[in-house]
């Protein structure tokens, strides 16, 4: 990956940007800056100054803003803010990560919708295929949403041994076999085996009941339709054999990211994604395989992007001999590493309350719509409105993991410094500016991904079916689901940012009131044969609800301390 360097005296001008001076003071700065900084500098060499390092370390970053001409009081100030480029540089990587499974769940449903015969009845139709590609996707996307706080962990403790190598400055320890380790190798070692075994775990599981788990979450009408709950069933079971790949794909792109890598990440998703379109194309459109064609595909995307990612993350997080640790230390006598699985399942608790809210939300919708008459096309458009949103929400998911990985360096304090102490009050403004900041950014791209999704429901649903039926039931939901992907964004930041404060227990009642509340609504819906439409008014009214309490308890606390103490 590439680093940004700039030499110090623009890094004089950009410091007292930063910190509200102007930029004449900077410029009245710049000749005793650079001549300081080139006396340091070797005479065969012209060294710059590291952004990212300058970003990440507190103490560099003090000491370069009273350089710069910033206040030289007895406090210590607040790192500078997190420039636009550090944002994006890791906001695409992470985009990546969240972005695949929806996309190819996606792409599933658009050569489902596509290939068979409009109007065709029967379980070869499109609106039947489409109907039961609904439950079973829900199935699968939510089985590996369940497990992203393997993710989350993977890149915290990686990140985080990184960072202590590179402080400690400590060496390279020494394998059984005599080799130099890498900083954080046992973090990656856990993190795999880990999500492996998680996965087989997972698939078996899955392959063992999910027949049952699918007519129950349909219902019984739904469940008698022709060929509805095999087809479902069937999808199931082939995606399935993909869990422990999947689990694992995930956790090394997650390390990747936490060592800074943004390319090979999406190197990974490109090559799911053309195996995945390809494999659609010939399986489902050229030899009619439907909804088998699509599960088939989807499993071989996923299985070539994991092997894909296997030995450039080999090279880039371990050292040359070492491995993934993905068989038992009992076969290799390797001795354990320095992070154990239970230090994964620390992340679980708190992660896995919200979770597992999101997931019964929509499982709870789709459970009504495929109760609601005029099936199954009422089931598809429902299908298809909730695709189109697991597409969207990453784009605002991501800023939530901006939140969380960066507003800690304003909530936790530094050390007294040479007499100086941190000024509370200075570094919580710091952290409300960085939290409003991000609130905007969410809502910029929330009302843009909210029109993409909402006029493709509207004016261009013969991009993801050609049943004149389904594209009738869906164009209604066009507008409600836009409001709905638009008020996911204040929810998605304010919901990172109260994470990185560590206000989980707020977090967890408020989904636990907001999931409470949902299910009698959406049965009344269901009993009452409303249209499909009214099921995703609720879910916007549930996205509200949840936006104002998140929003609310951010300007509630407001000027108020939430900075940790000292480290």
């Amino acid at each position: 990956m590439t680093i940004l360097r700039i030499p110090a005296p623009a890094i004089a001008i950009l410091l007292a940007l930063g910190t509200g001076q102007s930029c004449a003071f900077a410029s009245h700065n710049i000749a005793r800056n650079t001549q300081t900084h080139r006396s340091l500098q070797r005479p065969s060499s012209h060294k710059s100054i590291d952004l990212q390092n300058f970003e990440n370390t507190r103490s560099s970053a003090a000491a370069l803003q009273l350089r710069a001409g910033a206040s030289s009081s007895a406090t210590i100030p607040p790192p500078p803010p997190a420039s636009s480029l550090s944002l994006i540089k890791f906001y695409f990587p992470c985009l990546a990560l969240w972005i695949s499974g929806p996309l190819l769940s996606l792409v599933d449903t658009s050569f489902i919708g596509l290939s068979a015969k409009a109007g065709a009845v029967g379980a070869a139709g499109s609106a039947a295929q489409l109907a039961a590609l609904g439950p079973a996707t829900t199935f699968i996307d939510g089985s590996l949403y369940l497990f992203a706080f393997l993710n989350v962990a993977t890149t915290n403790l990686y990140a985080s041994a990184l960072a202590k190598g590179a402080i400690d400055n400590t060496t390279n320890k020494s394998n059984k076999s005599g080799v130099e380790e890498k900083p954080g190798e046992g973090v990656v070692r856990t993190a795999a085996k880990t999500s492996l075994y998680s996965g087989i775990g997972l698939m078996f599981f899955l392959l063992a009941v999910a027949r049952p788990l699918i007519a129950l979450y349909i219902g019984e009408e739904a469940a008698a339709s022709p060929g509805l709950l095999d087809a479902a069933h069937e999808y199931v079971k082939i995606r399935a054999l993909s869990m422990p790949t999947s689990l694992l794909g995930g956790v090394l792109q997650a390390a990747l990211l936490g060592a800074k890598d943004s390319v090979t990440p999406l190197v990974s998703i490109l090559y799911s994604t053309i195996v995945n379109v390809s494999g659609d194309y010939l399986l489902v459109n050229k030899f009619h395989m439907g909804l088998k064609g699509a599960a088939i595909a989807t499993l071989c995307a996923q299985l070539a992007g994991t092997v894909a990612m296997i030995p450039a993350a080999r090279k880039r997080l371990l050292s040359k001999g070492s491995s993934l640790g993905l068989l038992p230390r009992w076969m290799t006598n390797r001795p354990p590493d320095e992070i154990t699985a239970r230090t994964f399942l620390k992340f679980a608790a708190p992660v896995l309350t919200l979770i597992l809210g999101k997931i019964s939300a929509f499982g709870f919708m789709t459970n009504a719509a495929a109760g609601l008459p005029g099936q199954p096309a009422t089931l598809a458009a429902h299908q298809i409105a909730l695709s189109l949103f697991f597409f969207a929400s990453p784009f605002l998911e991501v800023i939530s993991q901006i939140a969380q990985a960066f507003l800690p360096t304003y909530t936790v304090l530094p050390k007294e410094e040479r007499g100086r102490k941190a000024d509370v009050a200075e570094w919580q403004a710091a952290s409300e500016k960085f939290v409003f900041r991000l609130e905007k950014v969410g809502l910029a791209v929330g009302a843009f991904i909210a029109s993409v999704v909402g006029s493709i429901v509207a004016f261009a649903p013969g991009i993801v079916t050609k049943d004149a039926g389904v594209q009738a039931a869906a164009k209604p939901l066009a507008l409600i689901l836009a409001a709905g992907v638009s008020l996911t964004a204040p929810v998605a930041v304010s919901e990172g940012a109260l994470i990185a404060r560590k206000e989980l227990t707020y977090l967890a009642g408020v989904y636990f009131i907001s999931t409470a509340l949902l299910p009698p609504v959406l049965r009344r819906i269901r009993s009452g044969g409303g249209p499909v439409s009214q099921v995703w008014i609720c879910f916007a009214l549930f996205q509200l609800f949840r936006s104002s309490c998140f929003l609310g308890r951010i300007l509630a606390t407001r000027g108020k301390k939430d900075t940790e103490k000292e480290v």
